[in-house]
């Protein structure tokens, strides 16, 4: 199994509006993705390990695949697409990371 995680930052000025990445982008995601996509899962950030200090990231959405193939060809030619409804959610620039799940 293949993960696509997405990483927003945590920052004084960062903005993110979760009820429409729950309730608009992520459900575009799937269903541009179709099939391929085998799950999500969306985290919204609460604190650092130390009581009082801020979460490192404000949210974090994970996308799920049976394949590296299968993310490149579906993920890829949409990219664009999700890209341009970022500014539609919040002001922070993402990070990504592509892993194997092994547990």
């Amino acid at each position: 199994m293949i993960k696509l995680s997405i990483f927003y930052p945590n920052t004084e000025d960062s903005e993110f509006d979760m009820q429409y990445y729950c309730k608009k982008h992520i459900p575009m995601v799937q269903q541009k993705l179709g099939d391929t996509c085998k799950g999500v899962a969306v985290e919204a950030g609460l604190g650092g390990v130390e009581p009082g200090t801020p979460a490192t990231y404000v949210a974090m959405g994970h996308l799920y695949f049976d394949s590296l193939e299968a993310l490149q060809t579906s993920f890829g030619p949409q990219a664009q697409t999700f890209m341009q409804d970022i500014p539609n959610y919040t002001n922070i620039q993402p990070t990504f990371q592509i892993s194997e799940v092994k547990l």
